[in-house]
């Protein structure tokens, strides 16, 4: 018998779960939300401005290098991992690894120093997106590359991957680290860059956390104008968006920033940006991000229509997060009139519910019908393979809009991810393929399609963004992933394998938050 059949409780919370989502999202989800994000809000300013963080660093970092030693002594019997609770990951699944291995407690969530004269910032891993705008912006400053969503931390960039529409012109979010600190299994502190251990600083991108536990992180910074002047091209014609898209992305001395939505088969919209000091005659002032503004899917939408090309001046924090309320398109699914002219006006201003929050009440039914019907991934192919990709996604999945982002994957020392070889000839551009949502393919089997998305994408010589479902095996995973630099030192570093296990290991064991709970 069923949990939820001997308790007439559970099985009534279930069913508002499943079927009053929405309404369960906006006067529960929603207020929860608002109170966490006032609280950080304020605990982050006061230890900014206070330059406590910078004091107790070095403190919290030898407490976390105490917890690997004890480890050792106690003979190394279970596998490590941070105690950050599988609720706060982005992905929207829970590891399921952390139930067994030994916890180590992390608490790395400040930024610890802002260097105007070498141009970097230094942080901790925890610290995030929207926390790190909000520091640098005030003062001048901004990261070549800023995610997208607010909650997306340093460490899950480095560790995952991280992109964003000024990928095409400064690469991954990888790309501009300067240096990192991690402790190592045997509980030495190693600070790595190009220069001091190169292969370790080269091979840390995309190793969740295999190679140590990271504790601090130096990222580049550049200064930041007030405003984006963003331009809107509609395009119509598969040929024309791939040939247009393409040109624009490889003038990464003309556009700070390029991205574009598709809305369907022949028709999107391509954005190009520049940052400006103050707004001209040529554009309004759109602040996209104000609570009562549509989601910036929706306003870009109706430039499908236009004859020319569009210009608006957004203020640069707003830009950066302007997919933000609404998840890219995902909102949709879960408050249905999140985009009501009504509803924007009064709780506009409290979107987005907290994903650990949807993460953690979702039921067992919604979890499956996720999984068979639903689709959160991020496909990244060599942009000569652009044309092919997009025909594929139409084809087998039929699910618009897809957001389309170039970035540069830049050759260094031999990482997990290379530019695309073909012919003697190396290029580094890339474009992120993102789809969300639900596809509109009868007969939409959400296993068999991702089973054959990815082989689709092992012989296109692309990857695949690792915070989504994956059903790689470990043979095809190696095959997509270059494992040569990773695996020497993982034999090279004492007792790495014991502690920390490997990338696959973290990548398959993960699972649905209904299944995590049982």
């Amino acid at each position: 018998m069923k949990k939820s059949e001997n308790n007439p409780s559970n099985s009534l919370l279930e069913y508002i779960l499943t079927h009053y989502r929405g309404l369960f999202a906006v006067f529960f989800l929603l207020p929860l939300s608002v109170a966490y994000n006032i609280w950080f809000y304020w605990r982050n300013r006061f230890v900014f401005w206070m330059h406590s963080a910078p004091e107790k660093h070095a403190e919290k970092v030898e407490k976390i290098r105490q917890q690997v030693l004890a480890w050792n002594r106690d003979g190394r019997t279970r596998k490590l991992c941070t105690s950050r609770s599988v609720w706060l990951t982005m992905s929207e699944l829970v590891p399921s690894y952390k139930r067994e291995r030994r916890k180590i407690k992390v608490d790395l969530m400040d930024v610890l120093h802002v260097d105007s004269i070498n141009q970097t910032v230094r942080v901790q891993p925890l610290v995030n997106m929207g926390q790190i705008t909000a520091t640098l912006l005030p003062l001048g400053w901004t990261l070549p590359v800023v995610p997208e969503l607010d909650d997306l931390t340093v460490g899950g960039l480095i560790m995952g991957f991280g992109i964003e529409s000024s990928s095409h012109k400064y690469g991954l979010f990888q790309h501009i680290c300067e240096s990192f600190e991690i402790i190592t299994a045997d509980g030495i502190l190693i600070s790595c860059s190009e220069k001091h251990h190169p292969e370790l600083f080269c091979a840390i991108p995309w190793s969740h956390g295999t190679l140590g536990i990271l504790v601090s992180v130096t990222l580049k910074i550049i200064p930041v104008s007030p405003f984006i002047r963003i331009t809107y091209t509609p395009l119509h014609g598969i040929d024309n968006i791939v040939d247009t898209f393409s040109a624009v992305s490889r003038q990464a001395d003309s556009y700070d920033f390029v991205e574009c939505l598709q809305y369907g088969h022949d028709k999107a919209v391509l954005m190009t940006g520049n940052f400006a000091d103050k707004p001209n005659a040529d554009g309004r002032i759109n602040r996209i991000s104000a609570w009562y503004k549509p989601w910036f899917y929706k306003h870009v939408h109706k430039f499908l229509y236009q004859q020319n090309s569009v210009v608006e001046y957004i203020p640069t924090r707003q830009y950066y997060h302007r997919h933000t309320r609404s998840l890219f398109w995902e909102m949709e699914q879960i408050i249905p009139f999140g985009n009501h002219p009504v509803f924007r006006f009064f709780l506009g201003w409290a979107l987005p519910p907290r994903i650990a929050l949807l993460k953690y009440f979702e039921t067992e039914t919604t979890a499956q019908l996720r999984e068979q019907f639903h689709v959160v991934q991020d496909m990244l192919m060599p942009i000569s393979k652009l044309y092919d990709s997009l025909q594929y996604f139409d084809k087998h999945y039929n699910i618009y809009p897809l957001w389309i982002c170039p970035m540069r994957i830049i050759e260094k020392e031999a990482g997990f991810i290379h530019p695309y070889s073909s012919n003697n000839h190396t290029d580094e551009l890339f474009v992120d393929i993102g789809a969300y949502g639900t596809p509109s393919i009868q007969s939409f089997n959400g296993n068999d399609a991702l089973h054959e998305l990815e082989q689709f994408v092992i012989k296109n010589s692309g990857y695949q963004a690792l915070y989504a479902r994956s059903l790689l095996s470990e043979n095809d995973f190696r095959v997509m992933f270059d494992h040569s630099l990773y695996d020497k030192l993982q034999k090279e570093m004492p007792h790495t394998i014991e502690a920390f296990g490997t990338v696959y290991e973290k990548v398959k064991g993960r699972m649905s938050a209904s299944q995590h709970r049982k």
